[in-house]
């Protein structure tokens, strides 16, 4: 059975929500290489990158999946991928659940309307960075369409221990 879930753009009253599943991660997984928690009014910040306008044309854009309570279950969200102009066609992509909503295809669908939304644009690559050992991270990249070329070892340092990264492309 499927749950009712409604994808849109994410608003400015939903940084409090997307603060909380963000901070989850930082604390409690070495998926993100942050190390202390956001404030709400730093995500604020962070939040003004984006543009979720249906007719522009922004490689820069953030949807939640909300349920029928209007919770926010999770994010998906596209941005610099490196600040250099020659880098403006690719983008760097993420995305985080609730730790609740895991391994209920929520995130496959968030980012399926992501990356739909993107192929309407200039994007000629996007790009995702997954803190390794992470399989339910890989195979949902992969069953989107993107591919592994590279891989850091022991690049960021978190809980004691070092961490590797795969580098993930998908091509639009």
């Amino acid at each position: 059975m499927t749950e009712q879930l409604d994808i849109r753009p994410a608003t400015q009253a939903d940084i409090p929500q997307l603060t909380d599943i963000y901070n989850h991660y930082i604390e409690h997984t070495a998926v993100t290489f942050d190390l202390e928690p956001w404030s709400v009014e730093d995500r604020m910040v962070w939040f003004q990158q984006f543009s979720n306008s249906q007719d522009d044309q922004s490689l820069h854009r953030c949807y939640v999946a909300v349920d029928a309570h209007n919770q926010i279950l999770g994010y998906a969200g596209s941005g610099t991928f490196r600040h250099k102009a020659a880098y403006n066609a690719s983008i760097e992509t993420t995305i985080y659940l609730a730790p609740s909503v895991t391994g209920r295809g929520i995130g496959k669908r968030l980012y399926q309307h992501l990356i739909t939304a993107l192929q309407a644009t200039a994007a000629h690559r996007a790009y995702a960075v997954i803190s390794l050992p992470n399989d339910a991270s890989l195979k949902l990249h992969q069953s989107l369409g993107f591919e592994e070329v590279g891989k850091m070892t022991e690049v960021g340092y978190k809980f004691d221990q070092y961490w590797d990264t795969a580098y993930l492309e998908l091509r639009f």
